[in-house]
């Protein structure tokens, strides 16, 4: 059945006073846009490469980072950048297959739909850039601006291969009052439970700040060690980072649990420097955070995950008993929210 073109299903524009929610064509491809005119804030979209955030301006300055010239060089040579989302499993599997439910369920390297890390682990699921997403509403009142996209994960048979519990994901943005929210659903169709390992690998950047004067806020209390091979050995520690870090001559490329909350439930991470700062609030269900800013990258990763890296299979081998699971015929839903300040003139 041939796809219609996502400006004849949904409206090309909505608008309510400050805010607006459109569609737009940029190097062939169809994006959406958020934006708050009285904030001067606009969200692009890009729902064919993975339903991505690429560009979330404030006054023009892009808080996402976002390394490639056109949206057409992203498309040709996809790589992670502004705000992937990570399904069925966010970062790694410590081998080419997982467990549910008691039972052993084998990947296939053969169907071509694996993503490997450098040691050749299986790494961010199977959607990081899937072109299965489906616009499913678009709308601007006077209290926001939002786009909702759809990925029926059950119709199609090489995901229902690698992940075979029938499911449906909406992630929706909402860019409301200075934030950007980003509400991810799941609904399980499938008769057994389905265990949720998703997460988020967004990228941020301080417009014209210099690397060196960042600081990273961590709300978090306890550190996951990792194995030379960046899988959790089930052990947890104290945290110990400095509160801010100074990202001067340092860097990170850590899990962490323990998220210290507020009494919403919600915790907070940020990184700030030279008057500009990019907070990432994290709801409840997040229940990790990875922490990702490499030396000489003028980028870091707050990383809202809803498990430790590898979860499925520590769960099986007891040592992880935090995860989380839907039934059959259930619904998990989280947001996290991204709130930049500071940078408007």
């Amino acid at each position: 059945m041939r796809t219609l073109p996502l400006c004849l299903l949904i409206p090309l524009m909505s608008q309510a006073a400050d805010y607006s929610a459109r569609t737009a064509v940029v190097d062939g491809i169809e994006v959406v846009r958020l934006a708050d005119a009285a904030r001067r804030m606009e969200v692009s979209i890009v729902p064919s490469i993975g339903n991505l955030a690429y560009e979330f301006k404030v006054d023009g300055k892009n808080v996402l980072w976002f390394p490639f010239d056109s949206l057409s060089a992203f498309k040709a040579k996809p790589a992670l950048c502004g705000v992937p989302f990570l399904a069925p499993w966010a970062n790694r599997l410590d081998q080419d297959a997982f467990w549910a439910n008691g039972k052993k369920y084998p990947l296939n390297p053969a169907l071509g739909n694996l993503r490997r890390d450098p040691n050749g682990k299986p790494i961010h699921g199977l959607l990081a850039f899937a072109s299965e997403w489906r616009v499913a509403a678009l709308g601007a009142d006077a209290g926001e601006a939002r786009a909702t996209s759809r990925l029926e994960f059950w119709k199609y048979p090489d995901l229902m291969a690698q992940f075979p519990f029938a499911h449906t994901i909406e992630m929706t943005y909402r860019l409301r009052k200075g934030a950007l929210e980003v509400e991810t659903v799941l609904d399980n169709h499938a008769a057994a439970p389905m265990p949720v390992a998703v997460g988020y690998h967004p990228y941020f950047q301080l417009p014209g700040v210099p690397r060196d004067s960042w600081k990273a806020h961590v709300a978090a209390r306890e550190h996951v060690t990792l194995s030379p091979e960046l899988i959790p050995t089930g052990e947890r520690t104290p945290a110990t980072h400095t509160d801010p870090q100074p990202l001067a001559g340092t860097q990170l490329d850590d899990v962490f649990t323990g998220l210290v909350r507020g009494a919403d439930g919600r915790a907070e991470f940020r990184v700030e420097g030279g008057g500009a700062k990019v907070a990432v609030i994290y709801g409840p269900l997040f229940q990790v955070a990875v922490v990702y800013a490499p030396a000489g990258r003028d980028f870091i990763c707050f990383e809202p995950m809803a498990a430790v890296t590898n979860a499925f299979n520590l769960a099986q081998q007891g040592r992880y008993p935090d995860l989380q699971s839907i039934p059959p015929g259930g619904r998990w839903r989280e947001s996290f929210w991204i709130v930049p300040s500071g940078l408007a003139k």
